[in-house]
Order: structure tokens, then sequence, then C-alpha cells
């Protein structure tokens, strides 16, 4: 079954050593195919994307990060095996390298953007400039429920280009768009095609969703890089694709420039994004469900709970009551109901269309901010110095992820050094599974004498020791 993967797929840099089954030397093609097209015929010049794509490819650039990875093996973690070969007491760890695309949209103040799994994790990010310098990047932030993340490249001695943004609700199916990248490290690369669709949500992999659909080319290292207009401005941040093998089959998904400004904004400010939120718990409407409820169809989600203290207690929503619509968006199920939450800001008004013992009503409130617990590290275990601990996050938790997520990782830090990384989910703690963060807390705060902990990198998983 085909599969939808990010096509950023975490691979060693000799992995996209480039196949050449396949490709034939132009010595062996047709001499027809060889002829130069004439630049004018009767009089009219041939279009070209050329004079576009001159002051839209300055400002895409490569990105390539490289991740510590730590690696448990149980003889090296007995202090008596290691005393008696002689094996130091140090993490041991292997190097996993990714490359990608990025779009400088600043050039000022040297503003990258880019997809957040390009340098999840990573501890040291380089990024190649269109003249060929590479410099190293720091990270503003990254918000992985919509896979983006901001970078910032030094501006001094480096002449930099940036692409404006288009307003991405203008874009019509039909449009033609351009892919700029750096697939399989080929170097920068450029496809086209158009508009396939819009609004695309409910694919796999992704927290909030409100993809552009593509048949340009999108293939593994095309990452974070620019999908443009023929004008040459910023409409989308290349991120995913839909595939049986791996490769492009001509169906891509683009982060929208409109989502892309909005997430960017906040990271730059804050380094985090704050997201509006109903209050309620929902599900989708089987047929049973619509039998018992009466209902027509099973277009919707029913509301299965309504938390305290909520826009949605205070508005008087009930369990029961079916959202068909937010904010004017119809909603087929509970994936819908998350997308649009998520996508809007907090403090924002919106109406929300309710069914109600099958007869219909609008209520209108608005949302407020997601407000997630944090925890100190220092405050359980000094091993856990200078680390910052949160709840997982709700779309996450939906795909049955459990445990802590780590927001923040002190570079001075004892769990830095050890591999511990922003962005990190913790899902055990000595091979004991996680719940939340109460279990984090109670397992944590008991000070055991090994601190092994499993985290969820990605698509990953991993051991980290912590002594």
């Amino acid at each position: 079954m085909p599969n939808l993967r990010p096509d950023f797929r975490r691979r060693h840099i000799a992995a996209a050593t480039v196949l050449w089954i396949g490709l034939l030397p132009c010595a062996l093609l047709p001499l027809a195919t060889q002829a130069a097209l004439p630049p004018v015929i009767d009089g009219q010049a041939l279009p070209s994307l050329a004079p576009m794509l001159d002051g839209v490819t300055p400002a895409v650039v490569n990105i390539a990060s490289k991740t510590h990875v730590a690696v448990r093996n149980p003889y090296f973690d007995d202090p008596v095996f290691r005393r008696f070969f002689g094996i130091p007491n140090t993490p041991q760890e292997r190097v996993q390298q990714s490359l990608g695309s990025g779009v400088i949209v600043d050039a000022n103040k040297g503003y990258v953007l880019t997809n957040n799994h390009v340098i999840a994790g990573a501890d040291d990010i380089s990024v190649t400039i269109a003249d060929g310098h590479t410099v190293k990047a720091k990270v503003l932030g990254t918000d992985p429920d919509t896979d983006l993340a901001v970078l910032q490249i030094p501006v001094a001695g480096n002449k930099l280009t940036a692409l404006r943004l288009a307003d991405s609700s203008k874009l019509r199916v039909g449009d033609f768009v351009v892919a700029i990248g750096e697939p399989f490290g080929l170097g920068q690369t450029v496809t086209s095609g158009i508009v396939s669709a819009l609004g695309r949500s409910g694919l796999r992999g992704s927290g909030y969703q409100n993809f552009i659909q593509t048949d340009a080319s999108i293939n593994p290292g095309n990452s974070g890089g620019p999908l443009v207009n023929l004008r040459g401005e910023l409409v989308g941040i290349n991120s995913m694709i839909y595939s049986p093998s791996g490769g492009n089959v001509g169906i891509g998904f683009a982060i929208p420039s409109n989502l892309a400004a909005d997430v960017m904004r906040q990271l730059i400010v804050s380094g985090e994004v704050k997201r509006g939120a109903l209050g309620v718990e929902a599900q989708d409407i089987t047929a049973q469900i619509a039998n018992m409820l009466a209902l027509t169809d099973t277009k919707g989600a029913v509301i299965t709970r309504v938390r305290a203290n909520t826009p949605a207690a205070t508005a008087g929503l009930k369990p029961g009551d079916v959202i068909v619509s937010l904010d004017g968006k119809p909603v087929a199920g509970e994936q819908d109901l998350r997308n649009i939450e998520g996508l809007t800001a907090p403090g924002a008004a919106i109406n929300v269309g309710v069914l109600r013992d099958g007869k219909p009503l609008t209520i209108n409130t608005a949302l407020k901010a997601t407000e997630l617990r944090t925890l100190k590290g220092e405050s359980l275990d000094k091993r856990l110095a200078g680390i910052q601990f949160g709840d997982v996050d709700a779309s996450l938790r939906r795909l049955g992820v459990a445990g802590v997520s780590v927001t923040r990782v002190a570079e001075n830090s004892r769990a830095f050094t050890s591999g511990l990384r922003d962005g990190d989910i913790i899902i055990a703690v000595n091979r004991r599974d996680l719940a939340g963060a109460n279990d984090f807390s109670q397992l944590v705060g008991a000070h055991p004498r090994q601190l092994m902990l499993t985290l969820l990198r990605g698509d990953e998983a991993y051991y980290l020791l912590l002594q």
C-alpha cells in the first residue's frame, strides 16, 4: 500500500549517492534532441521561466545537519564490564546526517524558513548559500505540529537574497508553480507543475494540515525548499510526498505561505507557537452513533466531553452536540475539527455550527490559547538540570503518543552533552512506559540510581542513559 511519508526521511549522505542506472550520455541521444530551439519563432520570443528563476534561485539554500544519537549497549552500561575491558565511561553514540533545503525570507536579518524535520534534534546545522559559502545556522524556533522551523544565518560578509511571500489564499487549482530544492544531493534542481488541489488534510505524519498539493516533482532533499508562483513569490514550503516507492509520483504537498508566515512570526518573537482551543473532546460519527442521535449522515464531530473553564463550556456546548462547521469551514470529522482549531489564532472570534437534537444551532465564542503544563528538570533530579519538560501536544496524543515533551535543553547541561535535544519526547523511564507528566514526575522523583530514558525523535526511538 502506498505510504504517505515526508520526503525528509533521514538519510546518511552516502545514501544520497546518485544511481546512474538508466541515465544515457548525451552522445547516445538522437541528433534531433540535441538541436537548440531558436530564441524566436515567427517573431515571438519563446516563453521561459529562466528570467523569473534568476531572481529566485539565489534565495534557496542547502541545509546539512548532524545529530549525535546515543546508542545503548547493555555491556557498556555495566561498570564491571567497562573496568575489565578498559572501556571509558563515556556515552556511546553515532552521528546521523541529514540533507534538506530552505529559503531565505529576510535578507537583512538572515531568516531562513525550512521544515522542522530537516533540523529536528540536530547538534550542528550548516547552510550553504547561493555563492557557495557555508555558514553555521542558529535555530530561532521550531513547530513540529506544522513541520516548520526558522533558522538565522550571519548577514555580515554574505550577500543574501530573499523571496517575497505571496498571499497563498489567492492560489487556485490549475495555477502554475515551480518547486526548487536539492533532491538526492544532486544540487539545486527546478521542477514545474500546477496546483493540483488545495486544503489537503487528514494525511498521516503531521499535526495541523492545510496542504497545497502539486504535481511539480518533489523528492528526498527537497524538504524545506520553496514552491513559487510565476512571479517568483513564495507560495509554499515543500514538505511531504505521497509515494509507493519513495520517489516522486506526481503527488507532493507544500505548507501554504500564509500559514508559514504566521508560524514564523510567532517563532521569531517568542520561540513558540500558541494555538487556539475550543475546549472539547470529540470523535468521528459512526453509523451506530448516527442512528443513536437520529442523524441523517455521518459528517461532523460529536462532542464526548466539554472541559471546564473553556470557551466551549462558557458558550454552552454539551456532550452529544455535533459540530458540523467551525468559522464557516465544514467539519467532516474529528480531524477537521482539530485542524481548524489548531490553525486559528487564540482569541479569535469563531462561529460554531452545531446540531443539537437534530436541530441546527450557531454558537458564537472565541478560542482560548492552549496551555500546556511545564516541569523544570532540576526540581525532579539533579541529572535533569537545565531541562524543561511539558505535556505532549494534543495532536500527538491523538496518534497514541504518551509521555512528556522536552521543550528546552540548556547547551551546558549534562543531558545536552549526553544527546538530549529540544523536541524529543520521553516515552519511558527505566523501561517503564509513561502515561503523562505525573508518571514522569513520580519515576524520576524517586531518584533511581540509573536513569535510562526512552526517547522518540521523529519516527525513531532511542535509549539515553544519564548517570
